[in-house]
C-alpha cells in the first residue's frame, strides 16, 4: 500500500470512526484502534498520520470517559507510551495529562488511576522524561492527598523538593510547596504548614502566578488563618479565592463561597449570611443545597437554637461533613451555639435547677454540669454550681471596683519616689 493510500485510509478511518460514536460505540471503538495500529510506509507521511493516531488515542479515551471504563481508559494510556515516544515532550506531557484528567469523571476510579501515574512515572524515568516525571509525581501527590494517604504524599513531596530546588522551576515548586502545606495541615502540624505556605508564596511572587494557582494560595492561607480563629482575614482570602474562581466559571468556587459564609457564621454574625448571598456573584449559587446546608447552620446559630443546629446536621449530613475544613469547626460551632443555648434559658433566672437546663436543652445532665461548670471558669457569666441541691446560683454581674486600682497605682509612684530619694541619699553620702 502506498504512503498516501495508507494515510488517506487512516483520515478516512479516523472520520467513520468519529461518525458511528453516537450511533454505534463498538463500532467507533474498533475503527480507533485500526488508526492507532496504522503505520505509516514511508517519512513523508508520519506526520499526517501521527496527527490521526492522536486525535483516535483522544476520541478512544474519550468514548471509555463517557461510558465510565476506567479499566480500558487506562489500556488507552498504557497503548498510548508505544508511540509517544516518538513525540515531542511538551505535547506528550500535554497528551498524557489530558488523558489522566478524564479519570475524575469516571467514578470510583482514584485507585485505577494511581496505578497507571505509578506507571508512568516509571516509564518517563525510563524515557529520561524529567519533567514529566515530576508533572505525575505532583499529581500523584494531590491524588494520595485527596485519599488521606499523608506519609506516602510527604515522602514524595521530600523527593521532589531536592530535585525541583536544583532545577529551581519556580511554577512547579509553587505547586509542590502548597500541596506540602496542605499535607501538613491534614497531619495537624500547624507551623510546618505555615512555612510551607509561605515558601509557596516567596516562589510564587518570582513568576507570573496563574489565577487557579493564586486562587489556590489564597484558599489555603483562608483555611490556615480559619484553623487559628481569625475569621476576619480568613474571610478575605476566601472571598479573593471566591472572586477569582468565579470569573474563571470554576465550580471549585462554590467551596470558596462556603468558607465565606462559615466564617460570617464563627464571628458571630449569621444575619450577614442573607446579604452576603444577594450579592451579584453569589446569586448563581444561592439555591443549591451545598449553600442551603450553611443557610440553616445560619438560622441556628442566629436563633441559639441547639436543636435546630443538630436538625440541620441531620438534615444536612452529606454537603456538611463530606468537607474536612467544615467539619473541622463543627466542633468549635457546636460548642458555640450550646454555649449561647445555655446563656440564653439561665439568663432569666437567679437560681436555677441543672436538671431543667438539661430537659429544655435536650442534652444529658452530666454534659450540661460540666459545660456550665467551664463556663464559669472562662468567666462567661458569675455564678456557682450547688451540687447539693443540684443549682446553678446567678449572681449580678459586678462593677470593677476603681479604689483598687488606683491605690495599686498611688503605691508604684511612691516606690518610684522612694527609689529617687535612696538614689539621692546615696550620692549624698
Amino acid at each position: 500500500m502506498s504512503s498516501t493510500s495508507v494515510s488517506t485510509s487512516s483520515a478516512q478511518l479516523l472520520a467513520d470512526a468519529n461518525a458511528a460514536v453516537g450511533s454505534d460505540p463498538r463500532k467507533a471503538e474498533k475503527l480507533f484502534q485500526q488508526v492507532l495500529a496504522s503505520e505509516p510506509a514511508e517519512r513523508d507521511q508520519a506526520e499526517a498520520n501521527l496527527k490521526d493516531r492522536e486525535a483516535a488515542l483522544t476520541r478512544l479515551a474519550e468514548l471509555y470517559r463517557d461510558e465510565k471504563n476506567a479499566k480500558a481508559l487506562a489500556e488507552v494510556v498504557r497503548k498510548s507510551r508505544s508511540f509517544l515516544s516518538s513525540t515531542a515532550k511538551a505535547k506528550t506531557a500535554r497528551l498524557i495529562r489530558s488523558l489522566l484528567d478524564m479519570f475524575s469523571s469516571i467514578p470510583d476510579s482514584k485507585q485505577m488511576l494511581t496505578d497507571v501515574i505509578l506507571e508512568n512515572i516509571e516509564w518517563a524515568k525510563q524515557e529520561k522524561r524529567i519533567f514529566l516525571k515530576q508533572s505525575l509525581e505532583t499529581r500523584l501527590v494531590a491524588l494520595y492527598l485527596d485519599s488521606n494517604s499523608f506519609k506516602p504524599a510527604l515522602a514524595l513531596v521530600d523527593s521532589l523538593l531536592s530535585e525541583l530546588k536544583r532545577l529551581d522551576d519556580k511554577l512547579i515548586l509553587t505547586e509542590v510547596h502548597l500541596l506540602e502545606s496542605r499535607i501538613y495541615r491534614g497531619l495537624g502540624n500547624m507551623p510546618k504548614a505555615k512555612a510551607a505556605l509561605t515558601s509557596a508564596r516567596t516562589a510564587a511572587n518570582a513568576i507570573y502566578c496563574p489565577p487557579h494557582l493564586q486562587a489556590a494560595l489564597d484558599l489555603q492561607s483562608g483555611i490556615l488563618h480559619a484553623e487559628d480563629k481569625d475569621y476576619k482575614t480568613a474571610y478575605s482570602y476566601f472571598f479573593e479565592t471566591f472572586e477569582n474562581l468565579s470569573q474563571q466559571d470554576d465550580p471549585k468556587a462554590l467551596n470558596s463561597l462556603k468558607y465565606m459564609l462559615l466564617c460570617k457564621i464563627m464571628l458571630n454574625l449569621p444575619e450577614d449570611v442573607t446579604s452576603l448571598l444577594s450579592i451579584k456573584l453569589a446569586l448563581r449559587y444561592a439555591q443549591l443545597k451545598e449553600v442551603e446546608s450553611m443557610r440553616a447552620v445560619a438560622r441556628a446559630h442566629q436563633n441559639r437554637n441547639l436543636a435546630e443546629f443538630e436538625k440541620a446536621l441531620r438534615d444536612y449530613r452529606e454537603e456538611l461533613s463530606s468537607d474536612p475544613t467544615i467539619r473541622s469547626h463543627l466542633a468549635a460551632l457546636y460548642d458555640t451555639l450550646l454555649e449561647q443555648n445555655l446563656l440564653r434559658i439561665v439568663e432569666p433566672y437567679s437560681v436555677v435547677e441543672i436538671d431543667h437546663v438539661a430537659k429544655t436543652v435536650g442534652q444529658e445532665r452530666q454534659q450540661i454540669e460540666a459545660k456550665l461548670s467551664q463556663m464559669i471558669l472562662d468567666k462567661v457569666f458569675n455564678g456557682v454550681l450547688d451540687q447539693g441541691r443540684g443549682c446553678l446560683i446567678i449572681f449580678d454581674q459586678q462593677e470593677d471596683d476603681v479604689a483598687y486600682e488606683s491605690a495599686i497605682h498611688m503605691l508604684e509612684q511612691v516606690g518610684k519616689v522612694v527609689d529617687s530619694l535612696y538614689a539621692k541619699a546615696t550620692k549624698l553620702a
